[in-house]
Formats: C-alpha cells, sequence, structure tokens
C-alpha cells in the first residue's frame, strides 16, 4: 500500500488536541497512583491517519511529516481513523541525539531526502488517542497502557515501580534521556492540560570558570555569566551561560567588576537574534580566576543543553580543576540503552 502524505494547516476536529503537557516538579510522585516513563528527547508528534492520509503534527499543529519522510511507512501500520502520541528521536550508538535531530529540520527537499538516509528517525509511542475509530483516549490511562503495548511500533516502555523509576532517573542521562515523566493512573487522555502528568530532570552541578560576562540589551548592566570549562587538551571551553539576576546579583557583580576593568573590550556576541535583528548583543571577556558552582539538569555535546543556575562561588577551587570530564556522563557496566529500554517494552 502506498501512503499519500499530506499536509493540512490544523490537525481534524476528531482528534483530541493539542497534546497533554507534564509540569516540571523536583521529585518524582510516589504511591500507587502512578505510571513512571522515561522521558524521550526528541520532537513531541501525533501520528494520524485520516482515511488513507497520514499526518504527524508537532505540538503546535505544524506539520512534521515532510522533514521524516522515511516515517510516512508507518501508515502501513496505522490503520485509518487512528491516533498515537509519541516522540520523535534519532538514536545513534545507543544513545539519542538531539543535534543529529535539529539537523533534520532542513527546508530543501534534496537536503531533507540526503538526511533521512544518512540519519533516519524513530516514532516512539507512548499513547493511543484513537484505533480503528474507537475514541481510546476516553479510557483511563492503564487502559490506553495496555492497547500501547499491543501496537505494532517501537513502544515506550512504563512502569509502576518508583525503584526502577528513580535508577532511570539516575541513569538515563548516559542514553541522552531527558528525565522521568509520571502520569496518573485513572485519568483520560487530557488534551493541553498538566493536570496528569509530571516530568522530573536529574539536576546535577558543576564547578566552571568564569570567562565572560554578557552584557543587557541596552548594555548598561551584566546580563550573565559566560561559563568555561578545560579540555582534555588543557583549552578553555565556553559551555554556557549562568543568570546574574536574583539575590546573588551584588556578590556576582562585585566578584566580576573588578577583573572586567574601567573600560571592559566589547565584542558581539555571535549572530544577530533572528527575531530581534536590530538587537546586537555583546559580551567581555575577563581572566579565567573565578570559580563558580551551578546547577544544570542536561549535558549536550560540548554544553549545557540549557541555561544554568548560579549557587555560589568557589574560591577554594582552582580554575584548572573545572575540567569537562565533571560533567560528561561516565558510562557503566550495565547502563541502559535506547535498544534495551525499547525491547523491554516489547
Amino acid at each position: 500500500m502506498v501512503t499519500r502524505v499530506t499536509c493540512a494547516p490544523v490537525p481534524p476536529r476528531s482528534l483530541p488536541f493539542p497534546p497533554m503537557e507534564a509540569e516540571l516538579v523536583n521529585e518524582l510522585p510516589e504511591g500507587d497512583g502512578w505510571q513512571y516513563e522515561p522521558k524521550w528527547d526528541g520532537f513531541r508528534g501525533v501520528l494520524e491517519n485520516v482515511g488513507r492520509e497520514l499526518h504527524l503534527w508537532s505540538r503546535n499543529a505544524r506539520p512534521l511529516l515532510r522533514y521524516f519522510p522515511e516515517l510516512a511507512e508507518l501508515g502501513e501500520r496505522l490503520p485509518p481513523r487512528s491516533a498515537l502520541d509519541g516522540e520523535i528521536v534519532v538514536v545513534r550508538d545507543g544513545a539519542l541525539d538531539f543535534d543529529a535531530l535539529q539537523m533534520r529540520l532542513h527546508p530543501a527537499e534534496s537536503r531533507v531526502q540526503k538526511l533521512s538516509a544518512e540519519i533516519p528517525a524513530d516514532f516512539v509511542c507512548f499513547d493511543v488517542l484513537l484505533w480503528d475509530g474507537e475514541a481510546i483516549h476516553k479510557l483511563p490511562l492503564e487502559e490506553r497502557r495496555a492497547r500501547v503495548e499491543g501496537l505494532p511500533f517501537s513502544v515506550s516502555p512504563a512502569t509502576r515501580d518508583v525503584k526502577v523509576a528513580a535508577k532511570w532517573l539516575d541513569r538515563l542521562d548516559v542514553a541522552g534521556f531527558d528525565g522521568v515523566i509520571a502520569k496518573r493512573l485513572g485519568l483520560p487522555y487530557l488534551p493541553g492540560s498538566r493536570e496528569g502528568v509530571v516530568k522530573v530532570k536529574g539536576e546535577k552541578t558543576a564547578d566552571c570558570v568564569v570567562m565572560g560576562v554578557t552584557w543587557s540589551e541596552k548594555g548598561t548592566g551584566i546580563a550573565s555569566l559566560m561559563l568555561g570549562l578545560y579540555d582534555s587538551k588543557g583549552a578553555l571551553r565556553p559551555v554556557g551561560t549562568a543568570s546574574a539576576a536574583g539575590k546573588r546579583r551584588e556578590e556576582i557583580v562585585s566578584r566580576v567588576q573588578p577583573l572586567l576593568g574601567k573600560n571592559p573590550e566589547r565584542r558581539p556576541r555571535g549572530e544577530p537574534s533572528r527575531w530581534r535583528p536590530q538587537v546586537t548583543l555583546e559580551w567581555s571577556p575577563v581572566p579565567p580566576k573565578l570559580v563558580v558552582e551551578v546547577r544544570y539538569d542536561k549535558w549536550q555535546g560540548q554544553r549545557f543543553r540549557h541555561g544554568t543556575r548560579f549557587l555560589r562561588f568557589r574560591p577554594d577551587k582552582d580554575p584548572s580543576e573545572c575540567t569537562v570530564d565533571q560533567v560528561r556522563p561516565r558510562p557503566k557496566k550495565g547502563d541502559p540503552t535506547v535498544e534495551r529500554l525499547l525491547d523491554a517494552a516489547r
């Protein structure tokens, strides 16, 4: 069967949409009323077959199938009037590769076809919304999960054992995951709601060298600290930023200002923002003398995935001790891989 790919502007009204969301919390909820799942680090997608026309919607109702043409073959396994909730991911060497996934969003059709062969994506299902016309989304989570486990797709694992979830939270970052999701049992699918789902990210701390500051848009105040870590060759590499706002601002400015001097050199910070091209952001380097401890949620590639949170200065620590080794996930024997997790769900 040949699946015809179409790109409609909005999902049909029969589809429960937008997808359920998750509230960020600090700890895994405990008790008998929860189901736990790994938090996949990819693009959220709702895969839908309407009258033999396959769609892949983003959480913002944007059509994604044109960027991932290799997923069109999934339409052969999805009956008409069916829809699944899941994640588009790229797997390399047993781990999720979000950087490679982002490369797939290319406007040129020729490039899209080339990348689909070189960096193929997969769709991992974790909920079923419609199946052959049946409104599965109205069923409680535990009944929907039973349906998910019987689907002919890659399926995300799930457990009701908080100890298993805690192990996932501790070690899944090695495989590129982004934390753990907890869903309340007994609830139907709640489109666009955060009521029935929470997410926990395994936050960690790191000691980094202050290698510069960024300036506010008006250029009158320090906006953030630019963080660096030494690589294996002894070179100081930029790895992210920590905001200089908040209760500790006076302390941050008092420590950094003497290193900047009266007339600090100002350099353009990267390319102009495509959202605000009229704004030119600037940064100034400082001698690598200060060490700060920051909290972060994920290390990706060669930098912190998101912004970090300043915790304190570390005058007891020498800058040369701040190396990439402290943040790079270190595999251990028996660590989970994407393949093992998917096999466990079958």
